[in-house]
């Protein structure tokens, strides 16, 4: 099959209703938040996160065209201050009176004084935000911008989901009699949950070959990066970071460089990055409270320095974390008040705690060692314990010195 036209395929495909989209069914299927939004014309400004290739744009485009607004587009990578007054003051124009929509991708790369500049415009009505960021929102967003949004997140797309679309786009393509069935499923499973990624792989496809093609011919065309980490059925990726948590907890350095090598060989730099920040408040925890900061500075370096060389600080954070000592006292202390709260438990808190205004409250800092014995916790609560100090060295520690402060066995 020969293809002229220059727009990558995946644009000229790209789905026109809900309806034609991968995956996100939650936000777009029949009951999903977007398409009711869309169904009635109005929707609040709204930040869209999540993988690349799950929809965001097209999502975004789609719920803009429902609204009956112009629709202006910058992205923050090149995109200034003077851009976004530009798009404001399209509202002064005969059909922007009743405001328009900006959708901005890459939000994350606009700082703070340019973020606050959209705040007016939100706040007055005259332009309705649709943003995009690959990255936590709420990391990466300024708090006030935030607070006036509704953020929906996209999940990457399942393999089956990716299928239907393959087939769809090479329908729509006239080339369905060109794929075999199993080269169709090895794009969508090695593709990430990547759905402009499937296409991309399927448009090169068609272009390396006039013949039927194979299994064998996609496998030819893919990078060894493409296959490490995601299997048939896309199930091996989760039990990767599954197996990479494991291994950690289990103080296994050697598993956990190589399950976490095997995630970064699949393509994927999000998901170990914040599977790696969890493990070290819920499994390392109190016993080595430095180790969610040290993690910390590794994934930011590995996002500053992307695939391969992120495979490096990544690597430092799992065999520091695998070597720490382990502790999931903090863990289950949480765990265990939230059963209290969904049980209906402390709802009234001590009145001496409320407020200055009530009386009774002693200020820890005027009394001797900083601690005066008094009650926090609710009524029906107060001998409740959640927390149990760890046998690890950094909690014996603590707990040696609050039992010589509170002067009682801890």
């Amino acid at each position: 099959m020969e293809i002229t036209d220059k727009k990558p395929i995946a644009d000229r495909l790209r789905p026109r209703t809900f309806d034609d989209m991968a995956g996100q069914e939650k936000l777009v299927g029949k009951n999903g938040v977007l398409r009711k939004m869309a169904q009635t014309g109005s929707f609040p400004s709204v930040i869209f996160y999540g993988p690349p290739g799950t929809g965001k744009t097209t999502a975004a485009t789609i719920l803009a065209e429902s609204s009956g607004k112009d629709l202006y587009r910058l992205n923050a990578t090149t995109a200034s201050l003077a851009d976004v007054r530009e798009v404001a003051q399209a509202t002064n124009s005969i059909t922007g009176q009743a405001g328009v929509v900006l959708y901005l991708d890459e939000i994350q790369y606009f700082n703070k004084k340019q973020q606050q500049s959209l705040l007016q415009y939100i706040e007055d009505g005259s332009v309705t935000l649709i943003a995009s960021t690959t990255e936590n929102p709420y990391y990466y967003i300024y708090d006030a911008l935030l607070s006036r949004c509704a953020v929906f997140e996209f999940k990457k797309v399942s393999s089956a989901d990716i299928l239907k679309r393959l087939k769809n786009a090479a329908a729509e393509l006239g080339c369905a009699d060109r794929f075999d069935e199993d080269a169709l499923k090895l794009i969508s499973e090695v593709s990430a949950g990547d759905v402009r990624r499937s296409i991309n792989t399927l448009e090169l496809a068609l272009r390396s070959s006039d013949g039927l093609i194979t299994r064998e011919d996609v496998s030819d065309l893919l990078p060894s990066v493409s296959m490490g980490g995601f299997d048939r059925d896309g199930d091996v990726h989760y039990d990767l970071l599954s197996c990479l948590q494991k291994s950690i907890r289990g103080s296994d350095p050697d598993a956990a460089v190589f399950y976490l090598a095997r995630l970064l060989e699949g393509g994927d730099l999000i998901s170990p990055c914040r599977r790696l920040m969890v493990i070290a408040s819920e499994d390392i925890g109190a016993a080595y409270p430095m180790a969610a900061v040290i993690t910390r500075a590794c994934v930011e370096s590995a996002k500053e320095l992307g695939l391969p060389e992120a495979r490096i600080p990544l690597a430092n954070a799992a065999v520091m974390l695998a070597t720490s000592p382990k502790s999931n006292t903090a863990y289950s202390a949480i765990n265990a008040a939230a059963e209290d709260i969904r049980a209906g438990l402390g709802v009234e808190i001590p009145r001496h705690l409320k407020s200055p205004l009530f009386k009774g409250y002693k200020y820890p800092h005027d009394f001797p060692d900083r601690y005066v014995e008094q009650q926090y916790l609710p009524d029906d609560l107060k001998d409740k314990k959640y927390y149990k100090f760890g046998e690890n060295k950094t909690e014996q520690a603590a707990k040696t010195y609050w039992e010589g402060i509170k002067k009682k066995k801890l």
